[in-house]
């Protein structure tokens, strides 16, 4: 099976987070990437790199605001002068333009609320190397997703930062831009039907949003049951069954379930996928 991936990937360092006004340590660092990557190179593989994706390619899942505000937000940053204060090293979002604002919000100056018109969290901040690292997992996933339209049977995309909880105009969870999601709309130029069954123990509530009214693209997850105080919080019921009626497939579990009943609901995704003609397996 052939590895795609960037050492662009390792330029995200988010320096931690906020979670419920505490500063908390690194969750999400360059190591998980180094870890896969030297397990995989054991197995004799080599990695590839990809074609940086372009602008328009990010463009054919996520809003141009959400992308543009990614692409220049640590820009904005350091012309802000925030750097002055070393508390204050990362983007992040301070206030949030609620949708039901009347009227609807509009772009503010300060990066700080410009960050709450995008982001879900305060946990999912931005630094000097993020834009890189974002472009770079994208690109990975897209070019994954090329090698299997050109024959391969299977392709692996070591894409990081992760993707699965960042949607059409939103990003969190540590996820910025939607790498599973990429994929699956690239592999639509050559496949009417495609699958996207996400493993990960959080619900991908990004990919889910991406493609709920869509009946080409379905989406299944197993996860920790949202109603147990798990993340993403507000959304992954079983009883989300997508806009376009069956296209979404949710099997929350119980926190603590073993390994077996894992597999077996799993197994419930496969079946859900059997009849896609593609399918990407969203790891997170």
């Amino acid at each position: 099976m052939p590895i795609v991936w960037s050492p662009a990937t390792r330029l995200h360092h988010p320096d931690g987070g906020v979670w419920v006004g505490v500063r908390i340590s690194d969750d999400e660092v360059a190591e998980r990437v180094d870890r896969i990557l030297t397990a995989v190179m054991a197995t004799g593989a080599e990695p590839l790199e990809p074609e940086p994706a372009v602008i328009g390619d990010l463009m054919t899942i996520h809003t141009p605001p959400l992308v543009d505000f990614l692409r220049h937000s640590w820009t904005m940053w350091e012309e802000s002068g925030y750097l002055r204060d070393p508390g204050m090293n990362r983007v992040v979002a301070y206030a949030w333009g609620h949708p039901d604002m009347a009227p609807a919000p509009r772009t503010p100056r300060s990066p700080s609320a410009r960050a709450g018109l995008f982001a879900t969290d305060t946990m999912t901040l931005l630094g000097p190397g993020s834009w890189e690292a974002i472009l770079a997992a994208a690109s990975t996933s897209l070019g994954a997703a090329e090698l299997v339209m050109q024959g391969a049977a299977a392709a692996y995309a070591l894409a990081r930062p992760p993707g699965h909880h960042a949607g059409t105009s939103f990003f969190g969870g540590s996820c910025y831009l939607n790498n599973a999601a990429l994929a699956a709309q690239r592999l639509r130029r050559r496949f009417e039907t495609v699958a996207v069954i996400d493993v990960d123990a959080h619900h991908g509530n990004g990919t889910q949003q991406i493609f709920w009214n869509r009946a080409d693209v379905a989406y299944g997850s197993v996860h920790v049951d949202p109603a147990a105080g798990w993340y993403p919080h507000y959304v992954g019921h079983a009883d989300e069954t997508g806009g376009a009626e069956g296209s979404t497939h949710n099997q929350p579990l119980p926190p603590g379930t073993g390994d077996e009943q894992w597999l077996e609901a799993v197994a419930g995704l496969v079946a859900f996928a059997a009849d896609s003609e593609a399918l990407v397996v969203s790891l997170g």
